[in-house]
């Protein structure tokens, strides 16, 4: 039994290749290769746009495959939304579809693209955002470097953005939200419905959203004497409790935790305070709920 699984190529490429290396695959490619190499003979994964792969996933050429939720909807294709992987490029949160025009331009609301020219690669997400607002206008489809075609060539765009700084830098102000996306590992139906296909795909449905929970995680390890233990302990989140160990030295105690990573560095001074030694703060592969 062996899935064909489709990879995001572009900008999504190496993102996702980290994800799969911290869910324990090794994965490489040849720069002119469409057909990386991967250590689980189960798996043949094949590089093609993201753009593509919701479309061959549902026809059934590929038997899942990581893609964004956005090119699912802008495809209509019939295929199984196995499990959300909120990553992107460059960070590890969704990502936004947003109507922009320039900085001096008179829209300032949705209603106003009324008759206007829109260019965006949703197409049809992009229309059906128009026809909910009542609007009618005229939308393109843009091949690329969208953001500098406002306002010589049309009225406004619909672009993908993470952080905003790149419709920014090119005078161009958002006006709304089209969509919230992120990506998604999506299986055909009929992988879906084949018993060892199945377990396949939610075997790693489980590794990858372990790996990228591991990411936002780290463990930290500490030893802390019995009569700080209830000050310590009351300083500490964790995904369940902490574990409490005996030393052999019967005065003191060691406790293992898990915790986000952003919380640590305003807690490790806080634990130091509290009582606790030998403070350890170490990464995780791999954290499954």
């Amino acid at each position: 039994m062996q899935i064909r699984l489709g990879l995001p190529k572009g900008s999504l490429q190496q993102s996702t290749f980290e994800i799969l290396h911290r869910a324990g695959y090794h994965i490489s490619v040849g720069s002119r290769s469409y057909y990386p190499s991967i250590d689980d003979p189960e798996i043949e994964p094949v590089l093609m746009r993201a753009q593509e792969i919701p479309r061959y996933v549902g026809a059934g050429a590929l038997d899942a495959g990581l893609t964004g939720m956005d090119w699912i909807l802008e495809t209509e294709a019939d295929v199984v939304q196995v499990c959300d992987l909120v990553y992107s490029k460059a960070s590890q949160r969704p990502a936004r579809w947003v109507v922009a025009v320039g900085q001096d331009s008179s829209i300032q609301r949705p209603e106003d693209l009324r008759g206007k020219r829109i260019a965006t690669e949703i197409v049809n997400v992009t229309k059906k955002y128009l026809a909910a607002k009542g609007v009618e206008a005229e939308v393109e489809f843009s091949w690329g470097a969208t953001e500098v075609k406002v306002p010589e060539l049309v009225d406004a765009i619909v672009e993908l953005t993470e952080t905003g700084a790149s419709l920014a830098a090119n005078n161009l102000r958002i006006l709304d939200t089209v969509l919230e996306t992120n990506t998604k590992l999506i299986a055909s139906r009929q992988a879906w419905a084949d018993a060892a296909r199945r377990g396949k795909i939610e075997r790693l449905s489980v590794l990858l959203q372990g790996a990228l929970l591991g990411q936002q995680k780290v463990g930290l390890k500490m030893n802390v004497e019995r009569a700080n233990l209830s000050a310590v302990l009351g300083l500490l989140p964790a995904l369940r409790q902490p574990t409490v160990s005996p030393l052999t030295n019967e005065g003191w105690v060691a406790i293992e935790t898990v915790i986000d990573e952003r919380q640590a560095r305003e807690l490790i001074p806080e634990l130091r305070r509290a009582g606790a030694e030998g403070i350890v703060e170490y990464p995780l592969n791999k954290v499954i709920p």
